[in-house]
């Protein structure tokens, strides 16, 4: 059984780990990241937190008969973009969820 000490001296552990987990969380929300489909046709830029901050698109990669093409490019882009915020994350916030059920 915890006596008082023991509480106390956990709690504080988890206060500091707590604030150390939003402090990462803010620093990967101020990072940048670029997705982009093949030859650099699409670019979408995002926020550690997933937002879309930015998408470029190449004039090359505007056909007018085959927008198919665009949407696939476009897809590609966002997906690589989030797919490097999902590394990041995983490798930044990773040790404080590991063996947390849920998480």
């Amino acid at each position: 059984m915890m006596n008082g000490m023991n509480m106390n001296k956990m709690m504080k552990q988890m206060k500091k780990m707590q604030q150390q987990l939003a402090d990462e969380q803010e620093n990967l929300n101020q990072k940048e990241f670029i997705g982009q489909a093949p030859d650099e046709m699409v670019t979408a830029i995002f926020d550690g937190g997933r937002t879309l901050k930015d998408l470029q698109i190449k004039s090359e990669a505007i056909d007018p008969d085959d927008p198919e093409m665009l949407s696939d490019l476009i897809i590609a882009a966002v997906n690589d973009g989030l797919a490097k915020v999902e590394k990041e994350t995983e490798q930044t916030m990773g040790k404080y969820t590991k063996g947390i059920p849920g998480l």
